[in-house]
């Protein structure tokens, strides 16, 4: 008996491409019953980085190398141990595409430098780091990459676990680790562990998100043009220094989220995968369909199942060794398309066609089943801008089986307003359909802003509302209007994006505080300058600033959302939208929000419908003295609903209020 796919069955409007979500369950189980038949599990076909790569055998006392590079006409060790001869080292290839060499205990050494000679399908001949290298070390001088042996002889020894059933919803801390510190200079893994870890534990958010964690030879890529996936950056530290900060991470009760980037990859030879074993094709498409041409990068052929185990055994080395608990994959929508996703999406029909690549649908498929597995609970993001249905949703049920999707119109929503509207013709009907707009049955993260409005060529939304006023006008005794205007708004925004958004949250490192400015990297344009590519923590630590005021209202905030489960409960209902007052109440997890985003208009007596019996009380207040604000509502006050279920309150402008039921 023929059965309609759950996906199908929750939303009749998809019944038009039941056929396409059928096949795609059905190309998952059929991929799924060929890797249990030939490797037993989908966990041991995902272990290529266990026979692939250099390593040690500390019973017969040798190293081996294997690499794949099937179209290749001739493979090189080199390096250190051999003076970089090109010729001494010659590897032997087998049928399957692979080849190997084994060298004795003596040979090889931690820390050596090592790359493979290759002679490629083309004729060509290139020095390259091997695909699987576990660190690739950049030199000072000459700048140029190369692999390095890394077995150190005491493994890390961890101290903390985490159990990820007591994270609940993400309260994600999004980060990068060279910038995290106040000098203009790289900043490293243990300074990040030491000195920033313990601001977020304070802050009260239960998630880290590390960007830029994969390397990369292009610093200023802000990690996304990776070149070597199982190499953690070594410009931050070692891998060690990166399991001290998940250990740390840990212990203080934090999950760890590495930002993963699996839908492309550098086009750089010398250092990355490109035309690896000279046929063009080894790891990405042939010809124009392997260039990303809007990110200078190579585009992965899922299709072919040795790309496909090679990228998921790059997802269990991560969850393993260094025990990450989940993934935010990166350029979702560029993977799902074979036009990368650079067109609008108006109906369903984009996401069943012809444009769809469903050998990257069966890969993330294969990804997310394989992540469960290895890690109960993980959390796993897509940054997806398409909206394609069930991209969060089981994948018995048609689903892709990502636990969350980023809400990446909420950011973009902000940002048009605070640049093309003046406040007093903010709509309230649109602002409650942007936030409250996502499909049932899919968690969301939201997020008022990321990374993507902090760097330069935009701005955070701190800097929109208050620009150069930030310069001059940030002490606590300065009163300025445009200063006060924005430190409301910029609370305002963020308490709506968090209770109305999603089932989780999202900030970008020092935004939480209003941190002024932009992040530009160095480069040549600004003399490869660090100045604008760090965090300004003595902002945020003095107690004479304004910083503190938004610092202060952000704990407050994520507090209150942690302790009332807010973001684990059904989505925000609408109690009333009154488009004159520029008022917004609603209700969610029993709690009781009231947005009043006029620009001058405060009202007494404010009736809040449809609230139910009982007594009320202010449980958080934008406007109060404590973050910055004229403290205009009485915190002691009770607030009783009449019979008509109506409460009524005092309403000031542009402040938001949240009333919790106490009787």
């Amino acid at each position: 008996m023929e059965t309609t796919p759950q996906l199908v069955h929750d939303d009749p409007w998809l019944a038009p491409h039941q056929a396409a979500i059928e096949r795609r369950i059905q190309q998952y189980e059929e991929a799924m019953a060929e890797i249990k038949s030939t490797s037993g599990s989908l966990a041991a076909f995902a272990n290529a980085h266990k026979y692939a790569g250099i390593h040690f055998n500390r019973s017969t006392r040798e190293w081996t190398v294997r690499e794949w590079a099937p179209a290749a006409q001739q493979i090189y060790l080199i390096g250190d141990f051999n003076q970089w001869n090109r010729e001494s080292h010659p590897m032997q290839g087998t049928a399957q595409g692979v080849w190997q060499i084994s060298l004795t205990e003596n040979e090889l050494q931690h820390g050596q430098l090592i790359k493979l000679h290759i002679v490629g399908a083309d004729g060509s001949r290139r020095d390259r780091i091997p695909a699987c290298i576990r660190r690739a070390v950049q030199d000072p001088t000459t700048h140029d990459y190369s692999g390095q042996i890394w077995a150190p002889p005491v493994p890390y020894e961890w101290k903390n676990s985490l159990d990820l059933t007591s994270i609940g919803a993400p309260l994600i801390y999004e980060s990068h680790v060279g910038m995290c510190g106040e000098e203009p200079r790289l900043h490293s893994y243990r300074e990040f562990a030491d000195q920033v870890l313990p601001r977020i534990h304070r802050a009260g958010y239960n998630t880290v998100q590390l960007m830029a964690t994969q390397e990369h030879p292009y610093y200023g890529s802000f990690g996304y043009h990776v070149s070597s996936f199982f190499a953690a950056c070594s410009r931050f530290g070692t891998p060690e220094d990166l399991k001290y900060l998940i250990d740390q991470a840990h212990g203080l009760g934090i999950a760890v989220l590495l930002d993963i980037v699996h839908s492309h990859a550098v086009k750089n030879i010398a250092e990355g995968l490109n035309n690896f074993d000279g046929s063009g094709h080894q790891y990405f498409h042939q010809g124009a369909q392997g260039d990303h041409p809007l990110w200078d990068s190579k585009c992965f052929d899922y299709g072919r199942p040795e790309v496909r185990q090679f990228l998921l055994s790059n997802c269990r080395y991560w969850l393993e060794e260094f025990r990450f608990d989940g993934f935010r994959f990166d350029g979702v929508t560029s993977m799902l398309y074979h036009s990368r996703g650079n067109k609008a999406f108006n109906n369903y029909d984009d996401y069943f066609g012809s444009d769809a690549d469903e050998a990257a649908v069966l890969y993330l498929k294969l990804a997310t089943t394989l992540i469960e597995e290895i890690k109960p609970g993980a959390i796993i993001i897509a940054e997806d801008m398409s909206g394609m249905p069930g991209l969060c949703r089981p994948r018995e049920d048609g689903g892709v089986g990502f636990t969350h999707r980023l809400a990446m119109g909420i950011p973009d929503y902000w940002i048009r307003l605070l640049k093309h509207q003046r406040d007093e013709d903010w709509n309230m009907g649109e602002m409650w359909d942007v936030l409250s707009n996502r499909r049932a049955g899919e968690r969301t993260i939201a997020y008022a802003e990321s990374h993507d409005q902090a760097l330069v060529g935009d701005k955070t939304l701190a800097f929109w509302l208050m620009d150069q006023a930030m310069y001059w006008h940030m002490s606590k005794p300065d009163s300025n209007p445009i200063v006060e205007r924005g430190i409301a708004l910029h609370k305002m925004i963020r308490l709506a994006t968090l209770v109305l958004g999603g089932e989780g949250w999202l900030n970008f490192i020092g935004n939480e505080f209003g941190h002024p400015e932009w992040l530009d990297f160095p480069r040549e344009g600004n003399a490869w300058s660090y100045h604008y590519c760090r965090r300004q923590w003595s902002l945020v630590d003095h107690p004479e600033l304004k910083y503190q005021w938004l610092s202060i209202f952000d704990r407050q905030l994520v507090q209150l959302a942690k302790r009332t489960n807010l973001l684990d409960q059904a989505a925000a209902r609408s109690l009333y939208i009154d488009h004159d007052r520029k008022i917004i109440a609603a209700e969610r997890a029993g709690l009781i929000l009231v947005l009043n985003f006029s620009v001058s208009e405060s009202t007494f007596s404010y009736p809040v419908p449809s609230v139910g019996e009982g007594l009320y009380r202010l449980v958080l207040d934008s406007d109060h003295a404590e973050s910055g604000g004229h403290g205009r509502v009485d915190p002691q006050f009770e607030y009783p609903v009449g019979d008509d279920g109506v409460m009524k309150i005092y309403s000031p402008s542009r402040t938001g209020l949240i009333f919790e039921k106490i009787s």
